[in-house]
């Protein structure tokens, strides 16, 4: 059948390869000011008629406009606002950013903790015609400033004083920028175009609404509206253009995949506590829930280092979003509270927790069954206390994305019939595009494609193993002024390559396996991706916090080890004292150690001993000789945000740890093995 040449403006057909026949032009772009063709299907999903964000704010209000939007404590009150005045709100801000000189197509940075004054911010920058540009609240002041020249920002908004100094030391470098807004705490000192958020929100309050409808009046779906910077792992970010389109088709296909109730049935309600200048918490915590009319309430700037679950069990979310170093130290908190209750108690919550695993395997593989009597039992006397406990008692929806999870972790929180559903995607595809549904789960798997997007695994292995490749409406416009890695990313046919390794089960069920560029390819040739091994180590050695394994273009792999340490509450950098849990388990194997610096390099001979035999069990296991980890230390600390091998959502960042720790690296690889010392050779194994 001959191809139509011809598209119509706003749709684009799906190929049905990835041939290279070139596409239209219209299908990515990397001017600011661009177009694209939307990726339109004929029916279902995909057939949606597209909306500007302003389009979809307004439906929300008109069917939810005195129910709850967003609620936040100020000292110990809950104050909430509801979507008629959450519009208005984004209005007169939106009118405060146009008298300030926001330009058509510029952007407005962002840099603060998640609060009503962010989500306003962000969404009064798209009404007024400029960009959303969210800033990680850990970025250096330099990095700000590459983000804030990017975008052409010409209003920056800062939490407080100390990220205000930021911007201030970098705005002489900053020629577009006109303005500053601080949303929390009184200024320091006076300063010309430096605000306070009663000062902003004043200029635009009597302003004419002439200006701001014109600008609305003009916009289009299949422009650009927000600016989502890629943590990249290496050079500088990439500033991903996301259409109107992208943000509230997306919307609308998760709330109505993941069955979402909409505020007139029964109001969803979230907790906002993820960084959001990641697409993640963004989709979730402003998108999705204003799509179903829902009410996003604020957590404590703290809230990952210890006060996140005073306000979960405050506000009771039915839906709740994790990172995966989220659930582990829910994990590492339940098991160190869990040692130290009495024999009793610990023996009904491991048989309740036997019950609850098996109970839930058998729903996860579907097998036709009554609810097991010691199931309802379990859940009364163990299930329902453990939910209450983390503010879980009214969640029916918990998520974990953004970075691989342990299957250990997955188990754990089974076992407490609490399913967490495993969901994965990029900001290049507007955050999901695949979720696992309480239907529709299988451990380990990243769940099904939402419904419109299509993935096609491109040139498999012989076990079906390939690079996962995106179709749909969430695919992004293109990388903000870099062509070269648009082209990079999308093909010639519209398909975006994420980068990713995966394939699927029989079931339709997505595995993600690796990253093209994490495999270890090793000098005898053999392609290795690190994180299964890396999986298995910390599963076999419980006191084992970081794993990263090392022997791309070498001869044997290695491995970097750290140990479950203390966190410091204020910095969030890693202490020297062991979590309880740790220091538990060492008396277990007869060491009195309760510092890593006690442990690292080898000098507790019981625990170098111990982790020695575990690494031997995951050895036993590998699938070929070159799989084998031959050496291994313990570094004197963990990794961390604060210290630069993790990323703002705990994504491992290999190039920087080699870096760090180039010493040991190179040492494990110094040649010993001399002919006139056999004693030294490595194991076979």
């Amino acid at each position: 059948v001959a191809k139509q040449v011809h598209v119509e403006p706003l749709s684009a057909q799906r190929p049905d390869s990835l041939s290279l026949a070139m596409a239209e032009p219209e299908r990515w772009t990397s001017r600011g000011d661009g177009e694209v063709n939307l990726r339109m299907g004929e029916s279902g999903f995909a057939a949606e008629p597209p909306v500007t964000v302003d389009q979809m704010f307004k439906t929300a209000v008109e069917r939810f406009g005195s129910y709850t939007a967003l609620g936040w404590k100020e000292g110990e009150q809950m104050k909430t606002m509801n979507y008629q005045e959450y519009y208005q709100a984004c209005r007169t801000a939106a009118k405060s950013f146009l008298k300030l000189g926001l330009e058509r197509y510029h952007g407005v940075g962002i840099l603060g903790f998640n609060s009503a004054e962010w989500f306003i911010s962000d969404i009064a920058a798209i009404m007024a015609g400029g960009f959303a540009v969210g800033i990680y609240t850990t970025n250096s002041p330099e990095a700000c400033q590459y983000l804030a020249e990017n975008c052409k920002a010409n209003i920056i908004v800062v939490e407080n004083h100390k990220q205000l100094q930021k911007i201030l030391q970098v705005q002489d470098k900053l020629p577009h920028m006109k303005a500053i807004i601080q949303y929390k705490d009184a200024l320091k000192e006076k300063r010309p175009n430096l605000y306070t958020w009663a000062e902003f929100m004043e200029l635009g309050r009597d302003e004419s609404n002439t200006q701001l409808d014109d600008i609305i009046a003009t916009q289009k779906p299949n422009q650009c509206c927000t600016l989502i910077y890629t943590s990249g792992t290496t050079g500088q970010p990439k500033g991903v253009m996301l259409s109107h389109d992208n943000l509230t088709w997306t919307a609308f296909a998760v709330g109505r995949h993941v069955q979402l109730t909409e505020a007139t049935k029964s109001q969803e309600i979230v907790v906002s506590y993820l960084p959001l200048s990641h697409i993640a918490a963004q989709m979730v915590d402003i998108w999705v829930t204003m799509k179903v009319g829902g009410a996003t309430y604020f957590a404590q700037p703290d809230a990952l280092k210890g006060s996140l679950v005073n306000t979960m069990r405050e506000v009771r979310p039915t839906a709740f979003m994790g990172v995966p170093r989220v659930w582990e130290k829910m994990q590492e908190k339940m098991k160190s509270v869990g040692a130290k209750s009495s024999t009793v108690r610990r023996k009904v919550a491991v048989w309740a927790k036997g019950v609850g695993l098996k109970t839930n395997l058998s729903k996860m593989n579907q097998y036709v069954y009554q609810t097991p009597v010691n199931y309802r039992l379990a859940k009364k006397l163990v299930f329902r206390k453990v939910r209450k406990a983390l503010g879980l008692d009214r969640c029916t929806k918990c998520y974990t994305g953004a970075a691989p999870i342990t299957k250990d972790t997955l188990e754990f929180f089974l076992s407490l019939d609490i399913p967490v559903y495993e969901l994965y995607g990029m900001s290049e595809s507007t955050g999901p595009h695949t979720i696992s549904l309480p239907n529709a789960f299988r451990l380990t798997s990243v769940g099904k494609l939402i419904p419109g997007c299509e993935t096609k695994i491109h040139s498999p292995d012989q076990e079906g193993n390939g690079e996962i490749c995106f179709w749909g409406r969430h695919v992004f416009m293109g990388y903000l002024n870099q062509a070269d890695k648009t082209e990079d990313a999308l093909d010639a046919e519209g398909w975006l390559h994420s980068g990713d390794l995966g394939k699927h089960d029989d079931n339709g069920f997505l595995f993600v396996t690796g990253r093209i560029k994490e495999l270890i390819i090793t000098a005898g040739g053999e392609n290795i991706p690190p994180v299964p091994i890396e999986d298995a180590v910390k599963e076999a050695v419980s006191l084992v916090s970081n794993a990263m394994l090392i022997g791309d273009k070498r001869k044997f792999l290695a491995m970097l080890l750290t140990i479950k340490c203390q966190v410091n509450g204020d910095t969030g950098a890693p202490e020297d004292e062991l979590t309880p849990e740790a220091v538990e388990l060492c008396r277990k194997l007869g060491s009195n150690a309760t510092r890593v610096s006690e442990i690292a390099g080898g000098r507790d001979r019981v625990i170098h001993a111990a982790i020695q035999e575990g690494i031997n069990r995951v050895n036993e296991n590998a699938t070929s000789n070159a799989q084998r980890i031959q050496k291994w230390i313990i570094l004197d600390q963990d990794f961390s945000i604060t210290g630069g091998e993790l990323g703002p959502t705990m994504k491992l960042k290999r190039p920087v740890v080699m870096k760090m720790y180039k010493e040991q690296v190179e040492h494990f690889y110094k040649e010993v093995v001399t002919p006139s010392t056999p004693d030294n050779s490595l194991p076979p194994k």
